[in-house]
C-alpha cells in the first residue's frame, strides 16, 4: 500500500504528467528498448516509429496517477491491458526491465524535479500496479494453458485455405500444425499472430479477431485488412506481409484467444455495430446468436465505403437470415450508382453517409439492449456518444478500438 505522503507525491505529477508524458514515454521506451533489444520482437515497432504506443502508455500513465487513491476504478483497463500482453508474450519477469526503465526516465526526464523521494513513490505505485498485472496475467496464462484445446505461448498453425473477401481483406482459416483441438473462446475475442518481418529484422506480433463464432472444429480464422499507405501515414507492416506472403500450407504463430470484448450471454436485445474491417469481432458474435440463440432481437449497423468493400457481406446476409427478429442498415459514406438505389437484394435498409446521433435514436431501442462497437477511433467515438444520448447505459456499451496494439 502506498503512503499518504506517496499519494500526495503522485498526484503532485500529474500536472507534469499532462504536459511532458509523451516525452516522457517516448524517452522511455528509446531507453529500454536500446538497453533490451530483445523486446523489439515484443513491441509494435510501427506504432513505436507513428509515435501511437508512447502516446497511448502516456495516457495509461496519466489515469493511473489521476486514479491513484482509487485505482480499482481501472481494473476494466487493467484487464484489457493483461489481455494484450497475455497475447504477446508478457511475463513476470518482464517487469522488472519496464520498472528500471521507466523510473529511471522519470528522472532523466524530470531532472532535478524528480527527488528522490517522488522516485520512491513511483517505484512504489509502479510496484503495486506491476504485482496487479502480474497477478491477472497468471490467471489468464492458466487458463489458456488448462483448458481443452489451449495453450500459453506461440503456437503452430497451418494456413488450410485462403479467400479473398474483397480486393483489400483476405480470410485465413488456420489449424494446429499438431493436429490438435483448438479451445472454446468467446466470440469477439483476438489472438496474435506473430512472424518475422524482413525489412525490420524482428519476429512481430498483431492482434487480429477471431472472425467465426466457436462452433468450428479444430479451426480459426482471423480476416485480415491490408493497410495501405496513405494520407502520411505508411501501409500497415503485418497486414502488407501477410497478404503479399501466406498462402495455404504456411506456417505462422499463434496465441491463445483472449480479450475482454465478447458477447454476454443473456435474451435481451443486442445492437451490432461496425465500421470497415471493426466486422470481424461482431460477425463472430452475430454468428454465434445465429447458431445459440436465434430468437434473440439482434439489430445490425455497419458503415462500408461500398458494397464491394464491405467484408463478410455474403456471410452476414447468411446469419442474419437465420434470426427470428432481426433488423440490419448499411451505411455507404461512397455508393456506386448502381448501389443509390438497392444492394445486398435488399436485406439491409440502406443509407448514405455515415451514421450520426439522429440514425440511432431512430433505432428507438430499449434501454436494456447491449451495444458492441467496433471500428476506427473518430467512428468509435462518435457512436458511444450517440447511444448514450439514446438513453442506453454506458455500462451496456462495450466497444473494441482497432488502434495501437490492434492490426497494422
Amino acid at each position: 500500500m502506498l503512503t499518504p505522503r506517496q499519494i500526495e507525491l503522485i498526484k503532485a505529477t500529474v500536472p507534469v504528467l499532462r504536459e511532458h508524458g509523451v516525452a516522457l514515454t517516448s524517452h522511455f521506451y528509446k531507453r529500454m528498448l536500446n538497453g533490451n533489444p530483445e523486446l523489439k520482437n515484443v513491441f509494435n515497432q510501427s506504432h513505436q516509429a507513428l509515435g501511437r504506443q508512447q502516446k497511448a502508455l502516456a495516457g495509461a500513465v496519466l489515469a493511473y496517477a489521476e486514479n491513484i487513491e482509487n485505482p480499482g476504478v481501472l481494473i476494466g483497463a487493467v484487464k484489457h491491458i493483461a489481455a494484450k500482453h497475455c497475447t504477446v508474450g508478457i511475463r513476470a519477469e518482464h517487469y522488472p526491465i519496464v520498472g528500471k526503465h521507466l523510473l529511471a526516465s522519470i528522472r532523466e526526464v524530470l531532472g532535478e524535479a524528480a527527488t528522490d523521494e517522488l522516485i520512491d513513490a513511483w517505484a512504489a505505485a509502479y510496484g503495486m500496479l506491476a504485482d496487479l498485472l502480474i497477478q491477472v496475467e497468471s490467471g489468464i496464462y492458466t487458463e489458456q494453458s488448462t483448458t481443452e484445446g489451449g495453450w500459453s505461448g506461440w503456437r503452430p498453425f497451418v494456413v488450410e485455405k485462403r479467400v479473398e473477401e474483397t480486393p483489400e481483406v483476405a480470410s485465413f482459416y488456420l489449424r494446429p500444425s499438431d493436429g490438435g483441438n483448438v479451445p472454446t473462446f468467446k466470440p469477439g475475442q483476438f489472438v496474435s499472430v506473430r512472424a518475422y518481418l524482413p525489412e525490420l529484422g524482428v519476429d512481430q506480433p498483431r492482434q487480429y479477431s477471431l472472425s467465426h463464432a466457436p462452433v468450428c472444429d479444430k479451426g480459426l480464422r482471423i480476416t485480415v485488412k491490408r493497410i495501405d499507405a496513405h494520407d502520411g501515414a505508411p501501409q500497415g507492416r503485418m497486414s502488407t506481409h501477410l497478404h503479399q506472403t501466406l498462402k495455404e500450407g504456411d506456417v505462422i504463430e499463434l496465441s491463445a484467444p483472449a480479450g475482454e470484448f465478447f458477447l454476454k450471454d443473456g435474451e435481451n436485445p443486442v445492437v451490432l455495430v461496425s465500421a470497415g474491417i471493426g466486422i470481424t469481432p461482431l460477425f463472430a458474435m452475430l454468428q454465434s446468436i445465429a447458431s445459440k440463440t436465434p430468437k434473440r432481437p439482434v439489430i445490425f449497423v455497419h458503415t462500408s465505403r461500398t458494397k464491394e468493400n464491405f467484408a463478410l457481406r455474403d456471410a452476414v446476409k447468411t446469419q442474419l437470415a437465420k434470426l427470428e427478429n432481426a433488423k440490419a442498415h448499411l451505411f455507404l459514406t461512397a455508393p456506386k450508382a448502381a448501389e443509390a438505389a438497392c444492394c445486398c437484394n435488399c436485406t439491409f435498409e440502406k443509407h448514405q453517409g455515415r451514421p450520426g446521433a439522429a440514425d440511432i435514436l431512430a433505432l428507438n431501442l430499449p434501454k436494456d439492449a447491449d451495444v458492441y462497437v467496433c471500428g476506427p477511433t473518430g467512428f468509435m467515438a462518435s457512436m458511444k456518444e450517440a447511444f448514450l444520448n439514446a438513453g442506453i447505459p454506458a455500462g451496456n456499451i462495450h466497444s473494441e478500438v482497432f488502434g495501437t496494439g490492434a492490426e497494422s
